[in-house]
Order: structure tokens, then sequence, then C-alpha cells
């Protein structure tokens, strides 16, 4: 049986579209008869024991914490990290390392799997140099941000295949010089049998929020997810008043929490809209199913950066999946997921009277939301779903491992 290492800067318990992606790719790669496993590196935080059980999925935590100045602090996580691989690759003998960005992780992984005699693939979810502005802990073209970029090429450049989530990472990567041919697409996808069944709508939560949005009442658009700048939900918030205008029973739901908490709070309470914008706080990903279900339309308005453009988000894929309406900004990333008035709608990024335009047309014609409820979830199986997608690793693994033996017997000639 294929044994395969995935290498991780955090993973479950923790909850984040990282640790999301990360647990649907392994259970889709377990149920394919692949043995998986999981390391994390220092940033999982302290880890109550060395070993965590998740859902069947096994997690091995490197022990310490992160600590020392800046760049030496990373230096030291890799180092550790590495470390703790070669241990755990001595033991469990896997075949394949596959190390999933930052590139610290990569970065550890080629460490080891140079010491193991192992093939390294590294995954590329984002580049983090731009998440880093995305999040507003870092400038674009500061000294930090110029040298994750190089830490990110210098683990493409050394991994044994490269595989990206989305077209547009692969881009540009081709534009730095990688070749296309060592880049494999496994774009983001939806556990159908864990997410495919739409919920029904929970009247008691519904009438505890004080939400109207019936079919007579207006709709109640929603966001489930974390609260980043780059999220645009100040923008979502400015479009409440026109949305009202022409639907006064529009609500707005928002779920999760992040950074921007605080001010999205404050420009809500300021806003004419206030009375029909609700907050609900973080919920646990149990029950994020409870609240896809009091929504109507799930609304992505993702301002335009360098990060949104190249990268394409799980939870539009998510919301089709349940049976939502999707109405995002013609982002590049967004605009790889949904065909407009196809399987959702796009408007112009930044732009609040777009959104409001946009969410005004969608409650006009709700004619046309089984077509478009249809055509969603039809997206997802075709395109999205982990149980047919999870074969696209299969094949690189088997050609990493081909390229290995190939090394060898030439060595032992």
């Amino acid at each position: 049986m294929l044994r395969v290492l995935h290498i991780l800067d955090h993973s479950l318990p923790l909850h984040s579209g990282y640790t999301f992606r990360t647990r649907a790719i392994m259970k889709a790669q377990q149920a394919a008869g692949i043995e998986v496993r999981g390391i994390t590196g220092l940033r999982q935080g302290a880890a109550e024991a060395p070993l965590h059980d998740e859902d069947g999925l096994l997690f091995h935590r490197t022990p310490g914490l992160p600590g020392g100045p800046a760049g030496l602090r990373e230096w030291r996580e890799i180092a550790q990290l590495a470390r703790a691989i070669e241990a755990l690759g001595r033991d469990w003998l896997p075949d394949v390392l596959h190390a999933h960005s930052p590139a610290l992780c990569g970065l550890a992984a080629l460490r080891a799997g140079r010491n193991l005699d192992l093939p390294v693939v590294y995954e590329i979810r984002a580049f983090w140099e731009d998440a880093a502005v995305g999040n507003g802990t870092s400038r674009a073209g500061s000294l930090k941000y110029r040298l994750t970029r190089s830490l990110e090429n210098r683990v493409v450049a050394g991994a044994d295949a490269v595989v990206t989530i989305c077209q547009g990472l692969r881009d540009d990567l081709i534009a730095r010089g990688v070749p296309g041919s060592r880049i494999t697409l496994s774009p983001n996808g939806v556990d159908l049998a864990l997410f495919g069944t739409p919920a029904p709508r929970d009247a008691a939560l519904a009438a505890e929020l004080g939400l109207t949005g019936t079919a007579a009442d207006g709709p109640v658009v929603g966001f489930i997810g974390s609260f980043y700048d780059y999220e645009g939900l100040d923008v979502l918030i400015e479009a409440m008043p026109a949305l009202i205008a022409h639907h006064p029973g529009a609500r707005l739901l928002l779920v999760g929490g992040g950074p921007m908490d605080s001010a999205l709070r404050a420009r809500a309470a300021a806003s004419p809209a206030a009375g029909a914008i609700h907050f609900t706080g973080r919920v646990p990903h149990r029950e994020v199913e409870r609240w896809y279900g009091l929504m109507d339309i799930m609304a992505y308005p993702r301002k335009a950066s360098r990060l949104t453009e190249l990268v394409t988000p799980l939870k539009p894929l998510e919301a089709m999946a349940q049976g939502k309406i999707v109405a995002a900004s013609a982002v590049g990333g967004h605009r790889e997921l949904i065909a407009d008035g196809v399987n959702g709608m796009l408007f112009s990024p930044d732009s609040a009277a777009a959104c409001a335009a946009a969410l005004a047309d969608l409650a006009d014609r709700r004619g046309e939301w089984d077509r478009l409820r249809i055509n969603g979830r039809d997206h997802v199986r075709a395109r999205h779903d982990w149980a047919s997608n999870v074969s696209r690793y299969q094949a690189v693994y088997q050609t990493v491992l081909d390229a290995r033996n190939r090394r060898h017997r030439l060595v032992a000639a």
C-alpha cells in the first residue's frame, strides 16, 4: 500500500480553510486505498500529545514552540520540523513526502527528503507573501515579502513535482520560469458525502435571530468565513441600504470572525440598515450547515488584489454544494469557479453599488433560482468532488516514484 506523509503548517482540530482542505484530501486518499498521516510544524501551537487522532486521521506534532528573533526563528522552525519528519520517516517508512505551503514546510520536506531518499511533492495553496499582505501583516515589495517569495521559488525548484489549487497560481509560476509540465492542478473541492445534502431551514434558529427571510419578506444574504479585509465585507455592509430600498425584507447574516470583526461591527452599527445586519460570531464547524440553511444568497465580495486574483476560495463551492445562490465579485479567483448567469452571478469588485445591484437583481429573479442551484451543484459534482479529484494526486505520486526508481537503477548500473 502506498504511504504518503503530509507535511503541514497546521491541522485539525484547528479550523481554517487550510485544515478543511487537508482533511478532505487525506480522507479521499484513505478511501482510495492510500495510507496517510500528517505532521505539523511549530505553528500548530503547544500540543497536548505527540500524536492526535481526528476522525480517523493521524497527525504527528513537532515538539517545541516558535522562538527567537525574526529570521532566525523561521530557520529554527524549518530545522525542527525537518528533524521530526526524518524521525517519523525512519519509523513509519512513507513512500512520498507531500508538503503543503508555506515554504517553511517545503524547505523542511526538501531537507528531510534528501536524508531519507524520498521524493517531495510541494503543494501551493496560495503565495504566502500575498496572503500576508491580504491579512495586513506585511507590505507588497517589502523585505519580508521578497524573502518569502524567494523561499517559495527555492522550494519549487527543489521539489520533484509541484501542485497548485488553481490556474491563477499555475500561470504565475510559469511566468517565473517553472515548466508547466512540472505543475499539476488539484482544485479546491468538496466532500459531497459530508457536505452535499442541503440542510433544512431551522425555524427555531431563524426566530431566535429575528430573521424573516421568506419568499414574501425578502432574501437572507449570508457570508460564512473569516473576516479579513480582502473579503470585502465592508463593501457588503455598505451595499445593504441600497438593497433594502429595493427589498425591504432583505437581511444580512455574517457568520464567523477575524481581524476585521470590530471594525465591521462598528460600520454595521453606523449604517442606516443596522437593524437588518446580524453578526453571530464564530460557530462550531459541525453546526455550519444549520446556518447555511437560513441563507438564500451567499455573497463573496472579495476586493481586487493580487491574492484574490490568483487564488480560488473554497466557500463558494461549499455554498453551491449546499444548494445556495452565489453572488461574488469578478476577481480572478471567483471567475475560475463561477460562470456569470450560469451557476452564480458576478459583479464588479470594490463597488457597493455593483454589489447591491447584483443582489437586488437576484432577488428579483426568483424564478431562476432553481436553475442556478442545479447548475451550481452540477458544477461541484463534475469538477470539484474530492471523491474523483483525488486521482490527480495518485498520478503525481506515481510519476515521482517512477523517476526515483529510474535514478536508483542508473546508480546501481
